[in-house]
């Protein structure tokens, strides 16, 4: 391709193009993007004008990065991923500007006493404050607050270290296993019962921390967990452990939140509690509308509003 100067590309065609390397087919990534393949390719050789280098060679049945487009990637996905970042903390801020606060929250957490009890004394104190709430995968529920997607989050610790937790209840973990398992009619578990029985496994966003806790990892006697198959949310999880492939551990509340056909529940004499807590980034701390739930957390814990189990 001829040399020209240089043209600022669009995002949009930086996500394109980025498509277009994953896939390296027109047809396939246009699928994925929901356009037509003439306007995919139509946009990545506007691209490669601007640009001024050739980014793809195209052939009848395939399509190759060149040395160029290689080149280019990391800075693609650099920019893209900038833009990204700007959109979400540009959100934040007009949730802050606007009084709204959106509260994530996993599982059934959006129904527990802890969840009713802070959000209520938020509407009490705050009522301009608009709260939105999402429910969010395994895979989402840290990440969303690292990406501003959601202000403050309901959740079950462990954390990262850039997130700041008030806690609200503490219950017991059960073990949940496929009823037909020859463990299911036992009285009472512990964890050496439960050796080598695969435990879900979740994804590699997914904090590990988080998930070592939650699976018993390492075992008392220093043995380490066999997984079984990949989860991403609480419905995959229930049908996982129904079909006997794996088993888990989860709050007690589970007992009446997610009663299932094919599974049953066991207490485990030598496992620990679970936590529940209102979390936050940690440099977010100060504004107005997480501040407000912050101190809605802290009087509803002080005044015993929270059931604790």
């Amino acid at each position: 391709m001829k040399a020209s100067a240089f043209k600022e590309p669009s995002v949009h065609q930086l996500r394109l193009f980025l498509a277009l390397s994953e896939e390296l087919h027109f047809g396939r990534a246009a699928e994925r993007l929901f356009i037509t393949q003439p306007a995919l390719s139509q946009q990545i050789r506007d691209l490669e004008k601007r640009l001024g280098v050739r980014v793809v060679e195209r052939t009848n049945r395939t399509v190759t990065m060149t040395d160029a487009g290689r080149a280019l990637l990391p800075e693609a996905r650099a920019a893209v991923a900038a833009v990204d970042r700007l959109k979400h903390v540009a959100d934040a801020q007009l949730r802050q500007a606007s009084g709204r606060l959106v509260v994530g929250t996993m599982g059934a957490e959006a129904s527990m006493a802890h969840t009713r009890a802070v959000l209520g004394l938020l509407q009490d104190r705050h009522p301009g404050i608009t709260v939105q709430l999402v429910n969010l995968g395994f895979g989402d529920h840290m990440a969303a607050l690292t990406r501003q997607e959601a202000d403050v989050f309901f959740l079950r610790p462990p954390v990262t270290d850039d997130i700041e937790l008030h806690h609200l209840a503490t219950e017991p973990r059960v073990a949940c296993l496929a009823t037909g398992h020859p463990l299911a009619g036992e009285p009472q578990l512990t964890l050496a019962h439960l050796a080598g029985v695969p435990v879900v496994d979740m994804p590699e966003q997914v904090p590990r921390l988080w998930w070592n806790f939650w699976a018993a990892d390492p075992r008392p006697d220093g043995s380490r967990v066999r997984y079984g198959p990949l989860v991403t949310d609480m419905e995959s999880l229930l049908h996982t452990v129904a079909s006997g492939e794996a088993m888990c551990f989860l709050p007690s509340a589970a007992r009446d939140y997610f009663s299932r056909p094919g599974i049953t529940y066991l207490d485990v004499a030598d496992l620990g509690p679970s936590t529940s807590a209102l979390a936050w980034l940690r440099r977010r701390r100060t504004e107005p509308t997480i501040e407000a739930i912050r101190h809605a957390a802290q009087e509803a814990t002080s005044e015993k509003c929270i059931a604790v189990t």
